[in-house]
């Protein structure tokens, strides 16, 4: 089976006199039964490619090919399989959640909402069916846009930040329901998150855009691997003003927390800074090595620190 979405040389230009690419010729695919991770610093790219996948946004040049056909001849076919979640948009104030969702399911064709139940009932809403969606809190209404993406039984979900406004034991759930639905169902996800630990749990993959352009397309624990930079943590017993003076000389960038020493250094560079701590007499009582993670990555390629 081949994939189910392939993206080719996709570009978006904005301007004539002096364009400005905000996605430029990027390529990949997303395969059956894959969570496809799509990250990026802001103003990467995410948001215009999404909407070019859902055709809101029309494409410059290049080609999108959903289920091996091509979604400018075949929108309307294609977007019958295809479902769309967002932080970032609402439904209709003015309607009822059970409202909301009839009249999508009448754009899908689909008789009844009763399959919205378990749904309702999975993501706390039961009790809302008959509250206007403007008596919702903020995660409230995320969580019925996802009630919306999976009532039509999708191919292939959008995601874009489903987790942003939840709190913790929420998001750590909904993640859960997505690998349960990739699992049981076969469903293929595109999912953009800003919560690395989270696409390091859910993400089978993940392709990076920075300045309109993919950088990276691998596994998420080869893109944290591929960053040198660890985090050192040092229970100082005896010395801790010396330990803060040759972190400060080896210009790291660390913390200091009562007697804990935490810095962040090249793991290149470890065994000549605890050398520098023994001939300085600093002594401590545990040392942690923490590897890199994928929030590690993300935070080099957009030139962030921690």
């Amino acid at each position: 089976m081949g994939p189910l979405l392939q993206v080719t040389d996709l570009r978006k230009k904005y301007g004539k006199k002096a364009p400005v690419f905000a996605v430029d010729e990027i390529s990949f695919d997303l395969n059956h039964g894959e969570i496809l991770g799509l990250l990026g610093p802001n103003g990467s790219g995410k948001t215009t490619t999404i909407q070019m996948l859902l055709g809101t946004l029309a494409l410059t040049s290049g080609s999108i090919f959903y289920f091996g056909k091509d979604f400018t001849r075949h929108r309307s076919e294609i977007l019958q399989h295809v479902s769309f979640a967002s932080t970032y948009t609402s439904l209709p104030y003015v309607l009822t959640v059970e409202e909301n969702l009839r009249c999508f399911a009448h754009l899908y064709r689909i008789r009844s909402i009763k399959e919205a139940d378990p749904l309702l009932e999975r993501f706390g809403l039961s009790k809302k069916r008959k509250s206007l969606v403007s008596s919702l809190s903020a995660g409230q209404i995320t969580r019925l846009m996802l009630v919306k993406a999976f009532l039509t039984r999708p191919k292939i979900a959008l995601l874009d930040e489903p987790t942003a406004s939840l709190d913790p034991d929420i998001a750590h759930d909904v993640c859960s329901f997505l690998l349960e639905q990739r699992d049981k169902t076969g469903l293929s996800i595109l999912f953009t998150s800003h919560k690395m630990e989270e696409v390091a749990e859910v993400c089978d993959r993940v392709v990076v855009l920075k300045g309109g352009k993919l950088i990276a397309d691998d596994l998420p624990k080869n893109l944290a691997e591929s960053v040198s930079i660890c985090r050192l943590h040092l229970t100082i017993v005896d010395g801790i003003k010396h330990s803060v003076f040759l972190a400060q000389q080896a210009n790291l960038d660390f913390t200091v927390d009562h007697r804990t020493l935490t810095c962040s250094i090249d793991e290149k560079e470890i065994p000549g800074f605890l050398h520098a701590l023994m001939r300085a007499e600093v002594s401590y009582a545990s040392i942690r090595i923490e590897e890199p993670t994928l929030e590690d990555y993300f935070l080099s390629i957009s030139g962030a620190g921690k």
